[in-house]
């Protein structure tokens, strides 16, 4: 664990001391070779923790999101380049400061076996978070999106602070490990039901569940790229890694807790669809389409059963590419057109040729078309909610439709039709950006090889 976590540490003070001239370079390269030593946590093991120790710990389901988390580093420090370009130097490295501190946390948060520390570290992403969006938003409304995010979060985690110590207080420890060795602390009674829907309120927030996801769409369409990934990518994670790991210790839910989340769930992945299809602004619709996926997580996690646990894992990783990618793209046209309204910048294709391309393969990722593990998430996520209650394939299957409706719409939108005629001249696409989405699209289709890897079961 440590072998990651110092070196991440030590990226703060090569962005400090690092020459003006190689400052990119230094830092890029370095959170490089931080995510390629990351890999060495997926290959599954047979024993329940790896690189375990008295407070953190590695297991399936959060091997595939520390190695996620670590890979994205870099991609966010290439993404940013262009954005910060004009900047004085003083500024890029609180920006570069601002993404490399940000890391540890998402390292302890996905791996701590203690509840108080994966609580302390998952509300200290959120202040690394609050500086990118509120200072280096595009526009004045960055602030109104900032407090919208600091709200949401901080309203729904004070009362998981509280029940975590309402456990502590039960059982006497908060270590996981142990936790999993008592009974099942929370039964029918009406305390035990509120405080377990206190315990999985903060993550409903996080991941967002429809309903609680109107911080979302404010943050993404303010933030910098960098922000945008950041969020997208491994945030929202957060929240169904929460609650994966939440609903194991409450034994068996209640069907009070079931039913509510499950149905708002499914019903907002077919709601955000439907809002995607109608969007003006390309970043805002992206961010829709964040939460129509993170629906269907919500949804597989709250049955607790192997396939969709799995499902939702697999989903996770898979969509924590792809929005990354989409939201990369978005900014690649908004560094040109300075626009986001989808309108302003159709017709793209003849221009840029080569990001027509990535945008067709993003796109299809998106669309969960094979062979990506996108689809083997939505397959797997439908068949263990049929299994449950037969009616949801309705509402999965038409959120499923909307989703390559909107997709190809913004397909369409934003590479065919003809050229506005305000745009009379774009520098060309560059090497850097095109590194960056084959450092995602990449992983996406070697995975698809081997997806045990990510599917959070032994194998």
């Amino acid at each position: 664990m440590l072998k990651i976590i110092l070196p991440t540490i030590m990226l703060l003070p090569t962005a400090l001391l690092s020459p003006k001239k190689f400052l990119w370079t230094n830092t890029t390269t370095y959170s490089l070779l931080i995510a390629t030593l990351s890999l060495q946590w997926l290959p599954p093991t047979y024993y329940p923790h790896k690189n375990l120790t008295p407070w953190t710990g590695i297991d399936q389901i959060s091997s595939p999101l520390l190695v996620l988390s670590c890979w994205l580093l870099p991609l966010m420090i290439m993404a940013s380049q262009n954005h910060l370009q004009h900047e004085p130097p003083t500024r890029k490295r609180i920006f570069i400061l601002a993404l490399v501190t940000i890391q540890p946390f998402i390292i302890l948060a996905f791996s701590s076996t203690e509840l108080m520390l994966f609580y302390i570290s998952f509300e200290a992403t959120l202040i690394p978070t609050l500086i990118l969006i509120t200072r280096w938003g595009n526009q004045p409304e960055r602030l109104s999106a900032g407090i919208y995010l600091l709200f949401y979060t901080l309203m729904s985690s004070l009362p998981l602070l509280v029940t975590i110590l309402y456990l502590h207080m039960q059982t006497g420890t908060l270590h996981l490990t142990m936790l999993k060795l008592t009974h099942p602390i929370l039964n029918n009674s009406w305390t035990n039901l509120l405080s377990s829907l206190a315990l999985l309120m903060a993550f409903m927030v996080k991941a967002p569940l429809y309903g609680l996801h109107l911080w979302l769409p404010k943050a993404h369409v303010e933030a910098p790229i960098a922000g945008s990934m950041l969020l997208a990518a491994l945030l929202l994670k957060l929240g169904g890694y929460g609650i994966m790991r939440v609903t194991l210790l409450m034994g068996p839910l209640s069907n009070l807790l079931h039913y509510p989340f499950i149905t708002l769930a499914l019903w907002g992945a077919l709601m955000t669809s439907s809002i995607c299809l109608r969007q003006t602004d390309l970043k805002s619709l992206i961010a829709y389409s964040s939460v129509s996926h993170m629906g269907l997580v919500i949804a597989a996690s709250m049955i607790q059963t192997h396939w969709a646990f799995s499902g939702a894992m697999i989903l996770m990783i898979s969509h924590g590419l792809t929005s990354s990618m989409l939201f990369c793209l978005a900014n690649t046209n908004y560094e040109r057109t300075h626009s986001r309204i989808l309108i302003l910048t159709r017709g793209l294709q003849p221009i840029l040729p080569l990001m027509a391309t990535w945008w067709l393969l993003a796109n299809l990722t998106n669309m969960a078309l094979p062979p990506t593990t996108n689809l083997m998430a939505e397959l797997t996520i439908m068949v263990a909610l049929f299994n449950w209650s037969t009616p949801t394939i309705i509402l999965t299957g038409t959120a499923t439709l909307l989703t390559a409706s909107y997709t190809l719409f913004m397909l369409l939108m934003t590479q065919r039709g003809t050229l506005p005629t305000h745009i009379t001249s774009t520098q060309n696409s560059t090497t850097r950006e095109h590194l960056l989405m084959a450092l995602h699209i990449i992983p996406m289709l070697l995975l698809i090889l081997k997806p045990d890897l990510i599917s959070g079961t032994l194998s």
